[in-house]
C-alpha cells in the first residue's frame, strides 16, 4: 500500500524530488514491490535542483560507505598502521601509501562481496540497508566502484611500497571476494578463511616499513594476534545472528553446533594468551607485556567460558564487546613494551620521535606505580629492583632530551 501511494503521489504531482523518495523507500520493508517502485520512480522524479544536490551527494556517499563496509575497512587500515609502527616507523609517505592502498583494497573486496551476495542479503534483516538490496545503487555502479577501488589501491601500493606488500593487497581482494565469499554458503570453514584475510593487513604494514619483510617474528606475532582474535569475535557475532544467517543460506558454525562454537571461542582465547608469553620468551617484548597480556587474556577467557557455560545472546554479546576493546589494548601494549623497537632506526621523522617520547613517558609513569620500586626496594635510586623488567631506567634528563628532540624534529618539519 505504501508503495502504491508513492507511485500515485509521483504521478499526481508530476514529479517529486528524488532524495525525498529515496528516504521514504529506505523505510519500506524489502519486497519486490518496493524494488519495482524504486525502478519506476527513477524515471518519474522531478529534475534535480541545485539545493537538492547536497542531499543526493550525501545519499551516494552513504551508499559508498555501506558498499565498502567502511567500519571494517577502517579497522583494516588501523591494523595496517599498527604493523607499520611496530616495525619502527618507516618513511611517512610509505605509511600514507600502505594505509590508503590497503583501505582501497579492502573497500574493493567488500564491494564485490556485496555484488555476489545480494540475493542472500535480501533475505536477511541485518543486511536490508545495503544499497544493492534497497535498489539505491545498480549492480553496474557497484561493480565500477569496486573495480576502481581495487585498481587504485593496487596502484598506490605498487608505486608507494614494495612488490610483497602489493601482492598481499591483491591477494586479499581475491581471498575475501573469492574464496571467503564462495565458502560462506557452503562450509563453516569460511570463518577461518576470513580470519586469514584479517591477519594479513598488519603484516602488510610491517612489510611496507621494512621493504618487504614478512617473516620476522614481530610480523608473525601481529598476524597471529589478528587471526586468533577474529575467531571469538566473529563466532560471537554469528551466534547472535544465527537465525538471520540461516535465513540467508549461510553455513555458520553456530547453526550446526552451538557447543562447538563455544568450545572454539574458549580455545582461541587460550591461543591468544600464548602470544604475550612467546613474545616475551623470544625477546621481542619485555616481561611486562607478558604480565599485562595475561591479565587481558584472563578476562577474555572468562567471558568466553561464561558463554560456554550459559549459551545465550547476552553472553555472546559480552564476548563480542570484549573483543572490541581487547584488540586495541593488546596492540598498544605490544608497541609499548617492544624491546626491539628502539633498535629499528628505519627513518627519523616527527611521528617516530613523537611515539618514542610517548613510550618513554608511559613506561616511566608505569614504573612509578610499581610496588617493588616505590615501597619494597631499598637498593638505591639507580637500582632496578623490580623482577618484571619494563625497560631500562631513564633519568628525568633523558626524558627531557627526548622531548627536546621531538620539538626540534617538529620545528625542522615545519620549515620544510
Amino acid at each position: 500500500m505504501s508503495t502504491i501511494l508513492l507511485i500515485r503521489v509521483s504521478r499526481h504531482h508530476g514529479g517529486v524530488p528524488r532524495h525525498h523518495l529515496d528516504r521514504l523507500l529506505r523505510r519500506l520493508p524489502m519486497t519486490s514491490a518496493s524494488t519495482t517502485a524504486h525502478q519506476f520512480l527513477s524515471t518519474n522524479t522531478a529534475p534535480t535542483t541545485t539545493k537538492e544536490k547536497p542531499a543526493q551527494v550525501a545519499s551516494l556517499l552513504d551508499d559508498y560507505g555501506q558498499l565498502s563496509k567502511a567500519r571494517l575497512s577502517a579497522l583494516v587500515v588501523t591494523t595496517t598502521a599498527a604493523g607499520f609502527v611496530a616495525a619502527g616507523v618507516g618513511p611517512l609517505d610509505t605509511l600514507a601509501a600502505v594505509c590508503t592502498g590497503t583501505g582501497l583494497c579492502s573497500a574493493s573486496a567488500a564491494g564485490f562481496n556485496h555484488i555476489f551476495e545480494q540475493d542472500r542479503d535480501k533475505k536477511m534483516k541485518r543486511t536490508q540497508r545495503r544499497p544493492l538490496v534497497r535498489g539505491t545503487m545498480s549492480v553496474g555502479h557497484a561493480a565500477a566502484a569496486s573495480t576502481t577501488w581495487g585498481i587504485a589501491g593496487t596502484t598506490i601500493l605498487a608505486l608507494g611500497t614494495d612488490p610483497t606488500t602489493t601482492a598481499l593487497g591483491v591477494g586479499n581482494i581475491l581471498l575475501y571476494s573469492g574464496l571467503y565469499t564462495y565458502l560462506k554458503p557452503r562450509s563453516v570453514l569460511n570463518t577461518w578463511v576470513g580470519a586469514v584475510v584479517g591477519a594479513i593487513p598488519p603484516v602488510m604494514g610491517y612489510a611496507a616499513a621494512t621493504g618487504g619483510t614478512v617473516f620476522e617474528l614481530e610480523a608473525v606475532l601481529l598476524g597471529a594476534t589478528l587471526f586468533y582474535w577474529q575467531l571469538p569475535h566473529f563466532l560471537a557475532l554469528s551466534y547472535m545472528h544465527r537465525v538471520d544467517y540461516k535465513r540467508g543460506g549461510f553455513r555458520m558454525l553456530p547453526d550446526f553446533s552451538e557447543g562447538e562454537t563455544a568450545n572454539q571461542m574458549v580455545r582461541n582465547a587460550w591461543y591468544l594468551s600464548a602470544i604475550p608469553v612467546v613474545a616475551t620468551l623470544s625477546g621481542v617484548t619485555s616481561s611486562m607485556f607478558c604480565l599485562e597480556g595475561l591479565l587481558l587474556n584472563g578476562y577474555a577467557i572468562k567471558v568466553a567460558t561464561d558463554f560456554r557455560n550459559d549459551r545465550t545472546n547476552a553472553k555472546a554479546r559480552k564476548v563480542f564487546l570484549t573483543s572490541l576493546w581487547y584488540l586495541p589494548c593488546t596492540l598498544m601494549l605490544f608497541l609499548l613494551h617492544s624491546k626491539t623497537w628502539d633498535e629499528k632506526q628505519l627513518n627519523k621523522n616527527f611521528l617516530r620521535e613523537y611515539i618514542a617520547y610517548g613510550r618513554t613517558t608511559l613506561r616511566e609513569a608505569g614504573r612509578q606505580l610499581c610496588l617493588h620500586e616505590t615501597q619494597v626496594a631499598k637498593a638505591g635510586p639507580q637500582a632496578n629492583a623490580c623482577p618484571v623488567v619494563v625497560t631500562q631506567k631513564k633519568s628525568k634528563n633523558a626524558i627531557l632530551e627526548q622531548q627536546t628532540a621531538l620539538t626540534t624534529t617538529a620545528a625542522e618539519a615545519s620549515t620544510k
